[in-house]
């Protein structure tokens, strides 16, 4: 078992900056690949961004890129999503996930979650 806890969300202004953190506790969290995604009221689930377990590997959706960064650091157990230049659209609960599967871009490709941490961009 993996246990992820995420942090670091709150309210921010449009083009604000925020860092989220994603603990995790558990099996080895080093060997599985990390991601993020986003969950907007009435929407599905969407993949936001990927790290590999090297972190040599890194996926990004278009919406983010140049925008958001992923890192990890397996010493600590802990991955990270840089978030700048924010938009209201961005708006959402964000939530960490832990795969096996490198390059793992659907929710369903993740075996563990964290219960997840609010994004809320205003105008």
């Amino acid at each position: 078992q993996v246990q992820l806890v995420e942090s670091g969300g709150g309210l921010v202004q449009a083009g604000g900056s925020l860092r989220l953190s994603c603990a995790a506790s558990g099996r080895t969290f080093s060997s599985y690949a990390a991601g993020w995604f986003r969950q907007a009221p009435g929407k599905d689930r969407e993949f936001v961004a990927a790290i590999s377990w090297s972190s040599a590997r890194v996926y990004n959706t278009d919406s983010v890129k140049g925008r958001f960064t992923i890192s990890r650091d397996n010493a600590k157990n802990t991955v990270y999503l840089q978030m700048n230049s924010l938009k209201p659209e961005d708006t959402a609960v964000y939530y960490c996930g832990a795969s096996v599967r490198l390059g793992a871009v659907e929710a369903p490709e993740y075996q563990y979650w964290g219960q997840g941490t609010q994004v809320t961009v205003s105008s």
